[in-house]
Formats: C-alpha cells, structure tokens, sequence
C-alpha cells in the first residue's frame, strides 16, 4: 500500500500535533501556514482531562511542559483598592485541575516543544507563508484523492486527506465543507484581549491577580518567566442571544493597519478602576498585542467523504477553557482511527467523530453561572460575588463549586481515549 498524503492546515497547536500523530501512523505528512514563520507568540493556555493522557503518550512531553510553564501558582482576586477577597491555586491534582492548571503554559511555548518532534523529520515538510486556495477531490465528490491548489506559488499537489487545524474562522473548513467563514460559529459576543508588558507589575510574585470592573469587565495579570508580565482582557456581555460582537470585528479589521482595536479595547477599560489605566498605558505600546472573539464552533459533521477532516478551533471551539485539550486529542483520535482502518479513509473519519463527539459535548459545556460569577456586570452584582466567593475560598467549597462550572474542570477517569497500534 502506497504510503498515506497528508496535508494539515495550520502550524497551530492542533496542527503540529496532527503532525506528529500522523507522522507515527506512517503518513507523509505536510503541514502549511499562512505566516512567514513558525510563531512563538501567545498567551497562556493550559493541558486538562484527557489532554493530559495525550502529552504522557508523547515520550518527554510532560517534563519539557513542566519545565516550560507560566510559573503562576496561584490567583488572587482584587477589588478596587487592590485587596485581596479570595484565590484560587493549583489542586496538585493533575487529574483534578482547578481554574489554575498544572500544565499552564504559553501557546507559543507549547506549539515548539510539540513543533521539535517532526520539524526535522523527513516524512514531515514544513511549508510557511502558504495558504489553501481550493481543494477538487477527483473521485465522485465525495472521495480522494484531492487535489490542491495553494495561494501564495506552491504548485498544486495531490493528497489523500487534508486536515483543517487554522482556528476558529478556518478558511480551510469553509472550503472543505462548502459554508461561509462564519456558518458554524456560534457567537457569545465575548472578546478578550492579550499583551506582553515589559515592566513587572507583580514585582516578582508568581500569584495572578484578577480584578473585576461594572459592565463584565476583567483586567487580569499574570507571571512571564522571560521578564515582565503578561495582560489579559476579557470583556464578557450580559446577553448572547444575539450578535453584538459586530463592533469588535470592525476594530479588529481595522487594526491589522493601524491601531483602531488598541483604541478601542482602551476606550472600553479606562476608569475601570485599581491598575486599569496603567495596565491599558502599557497595552497601548506592548510589542505583543492580540485580541479576539471567544466563539464556540459547531459543525454538523467533523469530516467530508474519505478526504476532508476538522481537527481543534477549526472543528470544536470551545469557551470553557478545553480548546487545547480538545486540539490534542483530536489530532491524536484522528491519526488513531486512520491506523485502526487501514485503506479505508472513510470509514476511520466515521470512527473519529463517533469517539470525538462525546468528549466535545462534554467539554463545550459552560455553566450560564460561570461567566456571571466571573464578571458581573453592575456594581452591586460585584460586591455580592466578592463576598459569596471570600465565603467558598475559605471553607473550600470552591473545590466543589469549580467542577459545576465547566466540563473542562473534570475528572480525567471520566473519559478515556482508545490505545492505537502505531506505525512509527
């Protein structure tokens, strides 16, 4: 049997993971991405439930993780003056995580140690600064081989299966399944926004701190072990029944010339109170700014015919805090069933959705109390939650509470992943 095409969109988290994985099921794998090089920029993100079962089926993974991480062992939630109501730690429990992960490390951080195990290998080709432009399968629609054509000068090339992993607003899915952009995303009309500072405002502290500002408001702060700190936004709105987010996307259009969404997340924060206008100060010249929609993405099906697949953001976005878990076990069920089915393409992308489906609905899940809990919106709603959550940090309760809040806050027994006979 000729050895299996593979072409994954996206040098991302799901994408270098889908490298690796279909690089052990004796692929020729190629992965393109549409920026000129690898990227190690990216906030902090974390390794949950069976995502955690992934990384230790990677040899070394777990300790070049750790040796990686944030360093943050805690956070610290603040009122106005800078007091501290509450906070919650690390449970030590890798198996049992709270809102503070074991495996809390930066996107860049972790896209590189998954990046080194194929980046040199000669059944994987890195091609950057590259975009799909269009995919023809060259059965009867629905089955491969594909041909595809690329963008930016790559001539075309034929593969048997092509893998989405480019977020959110794939371009990639909206080909692959014939929709737009936007068709399966689901709006909660939440933003956030992300930046490097270069003066250390936690004067060495390795405790985030969190504040909470009228209007479902938060300035977070957080440890950086290569100097500085790391800035976080989220702006998170009372109602998600309807698309709001409308003004968001025009600034963040606008900003890839000019700084139209620094403006105008700026314009949101300040007068927010504690260290809101400082921090926006330090945003407003960081040499490391992104902001983006908090989107949920639900599609019909993961996959079309033998030849087209959805892995990660591009997939299963989700706002609970699992997207990197989800990406990694993605890539890994996926190249898992295409072993488990050998010549039979379309038969292993069934197998995939029927093992992916029930941990992405389980991991999607998001309490309608989570974000009221986390950012109220009106004064009185602030001062309520301060008090009720100084109450559950103390008698412990939060270590109850947190696993009603979000499927991501699970036990990692309660759902465990298929075991592959892998090529390589």
């Amino acid at each position: 049997m000729s050895q299996l095409r593979v072409l994954i969109v996206g040098a991302s988290i799901a994408g270098t993971s889908a490298a690796y994985w279909f690089n052990k099921a004796g692929a020729k794998v190629t992965v393109i991405e549409r920026f000129p090089e690898f990227r190690l920029t990216g906030q902090n993100v974390d390794i949950r439930t069976v995502g955690v079962e992934v990384m230790r089926k990677i040899p070394g993974m777990e300790a070049a993780v750790l040796k990686a991480t944030t360093t943050m062992d805690s956070i610290s939630f603040v009122d106005t003056n800078g007091r501290s109501y509450g906070a919650i730690g690390a449970t030590g429990d890798p198996d049992q995580q709270s809102l503070v992960s074991e495996y809390e490390i930066f996107r860049g951080k972790l896209a590189e140690i998954l990046y080194s195990y194929t980046k040199d290998d000669e059944n994987v080709r890195y091609i950057f600064g590259e975009q799909l432009s269009a995919m023809t399968p060259q059965g009867d629609g629905e089955n491969g081989p594909v041909v595809v054509e690329f963008a930016n000068g790559h001539p075309s090339e034929e593969f048997d299966l092509v893998v989405a992993c480019d977020g959110a607003t794939s371009r990639t899915r909206a080909l692959g399944l014939n929709c737009g952009v936007r068709d399966h995303i689901i709006t909660t009309n939440h933003w956030a926004a992300y930046f490097d500072i270069e003066k250390d405002l936690l004067d060495g502290s390795k405790v985030g701190l969190s504040y909470s500002a009228p209007g479902g408001r938060m300035v977070c702060l957080g440890p950086d072990p290569d100097g500085g700190c790391k800035g976080v936004l989220m702006s998170i709105a009372a109602d998600s029944t309807q698309d709001r987010s409308g003004p968001f996307r025009a600034a963040q259009k606008a900003g890839e010339t000019d700084d139209s969404l620094r403006n105008f997340v700026a314009e949101r924060y300040r007068g927010a109170g504690w260290r809101t206008d400082e921090i926006m100060d330090h945003m407003m010249t960081s040499k490391a700014f992104y902001a983006s929609e908090m989107v949920k993405v639900k599609t019909d099906t993961l996959s079309r015919g033998s030849y087209f697949a959805l892995v990660g953001d591009a997939g299963y976005a989700a706002t609970s805090g699992a997207g990197t878990t989800l990406a990694m076990s993605g890539a890994y069920v996926l190249a898992g069933e295409v072993v488990a089915h050998p010549g039979d393409l379309k038969a292993a992308l069934a197998a995939y959705e029927g093992k992916m489906r029930p941990l992405i609905d389980e991991m999607q899940k998001v309490s309608p109390m989570f974000w009221t809990v986390m950012a109220p919106q009106s004064s009185w709603g602030i001062t309520l939650r301060n008090r009720i959550f100084q109450f559950v940090c103390w008698t412990r309760v939060i270590d109850i509470a947190q696993k009603l809040f979000a499927g991501a806050f699970s036990h990692s027994e309660q759902h465990v992943l298929p075991e592959y006979e892998w090529v390589n």
